[in-house]
């Protein structure tokens, strides 16, 4: 397997991640430089090691996270969504006091990275290097969700508390999509 082909593949799966890190930068407005980059390395990280974890676990556990990743991506990101949106419609709240937490992060990371344990298992089927793939996969989700990050703070800024509605409406697409695609 090429360097071309793993960084394809690291783009492929940094998707979901890019989209859950512009819709979180869209409504937490309010991060600070170090949060803002907690997104990005989180993102990278898990979609780093759950490639290694489905290529040495693989085999345990290749069928259970087949027929099972999709469910638990649309349950994680549509309850993450469900509640973006309610407290996007709630009058109360004071956008400018919501706070991207250490769960919630942990939660988009995992959610986003289930697929990248499936990549894993046919890396360790194919052979491929997956202590060379790890990393390249790595490094392009960090990049391109640090880009999300970066629009998504634009996108926030314009779109004001409607942002809030609108990444909750993109993180409950992104598990539906998980469940049927």
């Amino acid at each position: 397997m090429t360097i071309i082909e793993i960084f394809l593949i690291g783009v492929a799966l940094s998707m979901d991640a890019f989209a859950v890190s512009l819709s979180s930068a869209m409504v937490y407005t309010n991060l600070t430089p170090a949060r803002s980059l907690s997104m990005p390395a989180a993102f990278g990280l898990f979609q780093g090691l759950m490639p290694v974890a489905g290529f040495y676990l693989g085999s345990l556990f290749s069928d259970i996270i087949n027929n099972w990743s999709g469910p638990i991506a649309l349950v994680i990101l549509g309850f993450i969504g469900i509640n973006m949106i309610r407290e996007g419609l709630s009058e109360n709240e004071d956008v400018s006091k919501k706070e991207l937490t250490f769960k919630l992060l942990i939660l988009q990371a995992i959610a986003t990275s289930i697929d990248a344990f499936a990549v894993g298992v046919s890396f360790a089927a194919s052979g491929a290097p997956i202590l060379k793939a790890a990393p390249i996969i790595a490094l392009t989700t960090f990049s391109i969700s640090l880009a999300a990050v970066f629009i998504g703070g634009r996108l926030g800024e314009k779109l004001g508390e409607k942002a809030e509605i609108f990444g909750g409406i993109i993180l409950i697409c992104i598990g539906i999509k998980s469940m049927f695609f």
